[in-house]
């Protein structure tokens, strides 16, 4: 696995990190190459404060939260929180991003996601997982010979279908640090979702308490499909493992079958 080059895109700063910051930390810990992007600069996830203040604060912290995690870079695109389409300047960002990376494999959301900047990004990477193939397009941006991977982060969307574990990873292992990194985004877990949730007055003042509520109201129960992903890795473990990220295989891109896609993602 060392010098496999992973990349991940979230509409948000914070995303790839929910989504894929456990096994992003065990792909860095067995050697390889991994970059988070954000397509939007995250400036409308706050309740009061100013955007272009919200933009450089959620930049900062997606720094830290990479810096915690020991990804290669992080980089935060400049389109506006909430406003994102998949249009063609998104789309020729996208592409550029996986080829300047030379991914192996790009990870991101599904296109059927409760949020509009989450579907658009989920079409954008779709679009490119062929294109990037393709001289021609985005030619200042030279193309991959070979096909990368493209795998869905895990939802809970049921329409037009429910998401399907095709690779999991036990993540107990890395879960203090993968909170660490959302802890890091404290615009986010201590403020904006909070208020949005309507559970403000139960955030803790002092930073460990911060954490240990991070910890309890961010784990989400592993399903029991996802517990059925993790045997094939993990055999009878697999059924009392507490923290797991599931992966969806792309019907585009770079097309493997289930013990390849396996030997690709650490253990």
């Amino acid at each position: 696995m060392h010098g496999l080059r992973v990349i991940a895109f979230g509409a948000h700063p914070d995303d790839c990190e929910y989504h894929f910051g456990g096994a992003a930390a065990k792909f860095v810990e067995a050697g390889a190459l991994v970059k988070f992007v954000s397509v939007t600069n995250g400036n409308a996830g706050h309740q009061a404060m100013e955007a272009w203040q919200l933009a450089a604060i959620r930049r900062g912290e997606a720094r830290e939260a990479g810096r915690r995690l020991g990804i290669a870079e992080y980089q935060v695109m400049d389109y506006p929180d909430g406003e994102l389409m998949p249009t063609l300047e998104v789309r020729r960002d996208v592409i550029s991003a996986i080829r300047e990376w030379k991914a192996d494999l790009v990870l991101g959301p599904r296109p059927n996601d409760y949020h509009p900047d989450h579907r658009y990004t989920g079409i954008a990477l779709q679009d490119a997982a062929f294109l990037v193939t393709v001289p021609k397009i985005v030619p200042e941006a030279p193309a991959l010979r070979r096909n990368p991977i493209f795998l869905y982060f895990e939802d809970r969307c049921q329409y037009p279908a429910p998401f399907r574990p095709d690779v999991a990873v036990d993540i107990d292992a890395v879960w203090e640090l993968k909170v660490s990194a959302l802890d890091a985004h404290a615009s986010q877990f201590y403020d904006w979702l909070p208020w949005l949730e309507g559970n403000a007055d139960q955030v803790p003042l002092d930073a460990p308490s911060r954490l240990q509520w991070l910890s309890r109201t961010r784990a989400d129960p592993v399903s029991q499909a996802v517990r059925a992903a993790l045997e094939p890795c993990y055999g009878v473990r697999a059924a009392t493992i507490q923290h797991a990220e599931a992966f969806q295989l792309c019907e585009f891109g770079r097309r493997v079958n289930p013990p390849e896609l396996l030997d690709l993602f650490p253990k």
